[in-house]
């Protein structure tokens, strides 16, 4: 793919990948008429998604990520919460009226439905929104969004999931209730698990100095611990390792070796493509079972015409609200192309293969639907969003290092804007940044950085050091 730019550049990667999967499975079905390979939600949750988030929570620009945290939240939370009940009971709406003819399924299975499909895909996202640079702000908006809404699609999933068990004449008040606690205990808690696992992994990198060897390993095997500890205890996985790639780069970066830092940039990047690549194909593979086929139109063209327009309607809104609160406003363009980001991909399909189908009799419609979205969403959005983006004329990202004058002059603003929030008496983000850099130079470096780390974190040593490491090169 990548000797041909003349392809690569109109067709996005994870488009090629599942066009080729479908190829190899029509192979393999003409062969011998047994669709033998598909993605299971065990590989997928417990070996492909973890190196992906994990890429995706380390090299995640933290500044950036926590200045928007705000809007990010806003959107992966009460968005995907909008989004999973709008579909779910839209659908249900037109069901009610016969258009979609006789089927075996209530209200609480269209809720589950909704809530599976809700998924924006982090992986789809980053494989289109990397080719096509958009600006820092909205990369980050709409990635971290899709990041966090995954925790928050697989939370909701599990209460419907537990709701369509017991059956809807024993859904009470008290249940709701414990599904909304559930909620807050599951998403919270992960991040918890994630932060601890951060510290563990920032103090045991204190102290591999003789051991520089194996220094990266402890960086896999201690984040996918964090990720296994927050599934053993049944609360979100995605957002643990999330969390702990996020909070331990600074000091597991300042810690480890210059060769251990490649090793650990260069692996982590190389398996996450590689999931990704796997996931793409096996997408493209796992369609290719007549078994799983159900079809019915207006069920299948209402899913795709309610998903695109409440997600629009969603980001209309809650940009609208935030705008109010917001220092750099979210422009129209800007709300059009996060419309249009909403691709969904393997968390849904995942989640929809994982339905019982003794409890939920149109499986099989649930499962077409969800193939149909995840290859209209990744195939026909991830084409046109670059021609759209061009057409938009939207800001895109400049690729450079900012000069040591940049760099001078954005440190003195950071502490005069903190001193004007200090001095008005008001608590905003500079304030708090600098309190908490504060806290961090004072208690959090002193136990989790090595002491020549440090010393190497003098400003005025740290260029120097950068500056002999480019005459070197």
């Amino acid at each position: 793919f990548h000797l041909s730019h003349k392809v690569t550049r109109v067709v996005p990667e994870s488009a090629l990948l599942i066009v080729l999967g479908l190829c190899l499975g029509g192979i393999v079905w003409a062969a011998d008429h047994i669709a033998s390979f598909t993605l299971t939600p065990t590989l997928f949750f417990f070996y492909l998604l973890p190196p992906i988030v994990l890429d995706a929570g380390y090299f995640m620009p933290n500044r950036l990520f926590f200045g928007n945290l705000g809007s990010i939240l806003l959107y992966a939370v009460i968005g995907t919460v909008w989004n999973a009940a709008t579909t779910g009971l839209s659908l249900y709406g037109v069901y009610l009226t016969g258009i979609m003819g006789q089927l075996r399924i209530g209200l609480l299975d269209f809720l589950l439905f909704g809530s599976l499909i809700a998924a924006v895909d982090p992986v789809a996202v980053l494989a289109v929104f990397e080719e096509v640079h958009v600006n820092e702000v909205l990369f980050i908006i709409v990635f971290g969004e899709s990041l966090l809404n995954d925790a928050v699609t697989v939370v909701l999933y599990n209460v419907f999931e537990t709701f369509v068990k017991i059956g809807p004449e024993n859904v009470t008040g008290i249940e709701c209730v414990k599904g909304i606690v559930s909620f807050f205990v599951v998403s919270l808690g992960g991040t918890l698990v994630g932060v601890l696992f951060a510290f563990l992994l920032s103090l045991v990198s204190r102290f591999t100095k003789h051991v520089r060897i194996i220094e990266p390993g402890f960086v896999f095997i201690i984040s996918y611990m964090s990720y296994l500890t927050a599934e053993m205890l049944s609360l979100s996985a995605i957002l643990a390792i999330t969390f702990c790639g996020i909070c331990c780069q600074k000091y597991v970066k300042a810690n480890i070796s210059e060769q251990s830092s490649t090793t650990v940039r260069y692996t982590m990047k190389m398996m996450a493509s590689g999931a990704e690549t796997i996931i793409f194909m096996f997408l493209g593979i796992s369609a290719v079972d007549p078994d799983i086929w159900t079809w019915n139109t207006a069920f299948i063209l209402l899913t795709l015409v309610f998903i695109s327009v409440y997600r629009v309607i969603g980001v209309v809104l809650q940009t609208w609200i935030l705008n109010h609160y917001r220092m750099v406003q979210l422009e129209i363009i800007d709300q059009v192309v996060m419309s249009y980001g909403g691709l969904r991909g393997a968390v849904a399909f995942a989640l929809v293969v994982l339905l019982d189908d003794k409890k939920v009799l149109e499986k099989n419609l649930f499962v077409s639907t969800t193939i149909i979205v995840v290859f209209f969403t990744v195939i026909f959005q991830g084409l046109t969003i670059k021609p759209l983006v061009q057409w938009l004329q939207v800001k895109k990202t400049e690729h450079r290092e900012p000069k040591l004058n940049e760099k001078l002059h954005g440190r003195a603003f950071d502490h005069i804007l903190s001193a004007i929030e200090d001095i008005s008496g008001q608590i905003g983000h500079n304030y708090l940044r600098d309190k908490w850099s504060n806290f961090d130079r004072k208690f959090l470096s002193k136990v989790l950085m090595r002491r020549s780390a440090q010393k190497s974190r003098d400003q005025i040593l740290n260029v120097f050091h950068e500056l002999n490491l480019k005459d070197a090169i």
